[in-house]
């Protein structure tokens, strides 16, 4: 079996397919795209396929050396990102030959059902309470929130305390026994993460997202001392040497790698290993299409650590039978490769040209540059 064809589709509302072709008719699917570059990501893709093309699908180990080591400049948003996709479409190949999922090829799943978290928006105490009540009686058992208002390095207590009001508005309506996260979205400066995530502890929220960026893990450090409140991040790290930093400075416990991001489904399910021998949970990052969910359950399906899987999309339009929520969660996928079938022509009919990027935020005093 021979690699013939790779391409990329660009869908509505912001995600990229990666299709990849077999001369014997096996095809598989992945996700490659980063948020605001999918061109990018795009021409990356297009760079590697004339060293793939005529190569053995099913050598994906060696496919991944090549696709990350060949080159000079090793790692990288746009690279592994275009190299996840990759990634993800060479297991779902490598499944389908074999008829047999992804989850089995990695050693077999560990659970059957995945647990999955919805997302709750709103501007006022009151709209986020009311999102939290819609998901609770649609049967989630867990539920991530953002905050919502740029931040400056050091606000006054007004800012802290609207930022709680939202957060404390949703814990009661939600009550006790539904789990919450709260995604700082790296827009906190250190200092005032320790502030808010100190304001938070009494709420006991499963974990705080991106209490800063993690590209000074020194001090994300800082602020998981600080905290009694779990600690997560990952979807802005890249391959399994990053975790490793991460894990070893105990910068966090909970890690959330993407695996349209990472490296693919081949590093997903190393970063998870590493997590486990560190006692970190793992709970995959996706606010991105079906197929990359997909890929996202069928690792989380193999690692014993497993905290809960982020969602937005089951498929609907895109998958010719959608992954179906019960009750919060999601049945370990049973079909070959990625256990989902493309439906190819709804993605003919829904091709943009990629040009989505993500909000400009300024600070109303002054203009200057806020964090998103």
């Amino acid at each position: 079996m021979k690699i013939a064809a790779i391409e990329i589709f660009h869908v509505l509302p912001r995600w990229s397919f990666v299709k990849v072709s077999t001369d014997e008719g096996v095809t598989g699917w992945g996700e490659a795209v980063l948020e605001g570059r999918s061109r990018t990501v795009e021409q990356a893709v297009k760079d590697l396929a004339p060293h793939l093309v005529g190569q053995d699908p099913r050598r994906i180990q060696h496919l991944w050396q090549m696709m990350y080591r060949g080159t000079f400049y090793h790692g990288g948003p746009i690279l592994t990102s275009a190299l996840s996709g990759i990634d993800q479409a060479l297991w779902d190949i490598l499944g389908k030959w074999l008829n047999a999922p992804i989850s089995q090829l990695l050693g077999g799943a560990v659970r059957d059902r995945v647990r999955v978290y919805g997302h709750v928006g709103g501007e006022t105490p009151a709209a986020v309470a009311e999102a939290g009540r819609r998901q609770v009686a649609a049967g989630m058992t867990a539920l991530k929130t953002s905050v919502g208002a740029p931040a400056r390095f050091m606000e006054p207590p007004a800012w802290v305390r609207g930022e709680m009001e939202r957060f404390e508005a949703l814990r009661e309506a939600i009550g006790p026994g539904v789990d919450f996260a709260v995604d700082f979205h790296g827009r906190v400066q250190p200092a005032l993460a320790i502030r808010l995530v100190k304001a938070l502890e009494p709420l006991e929220p499963m974990f705080v997202e991106e209490p800063c960026l993690a590209e000074d893990l020194d001090e994300m450090a800082r602020i998981a001392r600080a905290t009694s409140i779990p600690i997560a991040t990952g979807e802005r790290l890249y391959t399994k040497y990053a975790f490793r930093e991460l894990l070893a400075k105990g910068a966090a416990s909970i890690v959330q790698p993407d695996l349209a991001h990472c490296g693919g489904i081949s590093e997903g399910f190393h970063i998870a290993r590493i997590a486990e021998a560190h006692f970190a949970a793992f709970a995959p990052h996706n606010p991105l299409g079906p197929i990359n969910l997909a890929a996202s359950l069928n690792v989380s399906a193999t690692a014993p650590n497993f905290l809960a899987q982020e969602q937005v999309s089951v498929g609907e339009g895109y998958l010719r039978q959608p992954l179906v929520i019960d009750h919060g969660y999601i049945e370990v996928p049973t079909n070959p490769g990625l256990g989902i079938e493309v439906d190819e022509g709804r993605i003919q009919e829904h091709l943009y040209d990629g040009s989505w990027d993500n909000p400009r935020w300024f600070h109303a005093d002054d203009g200057s540059v806020a964090d998103w």
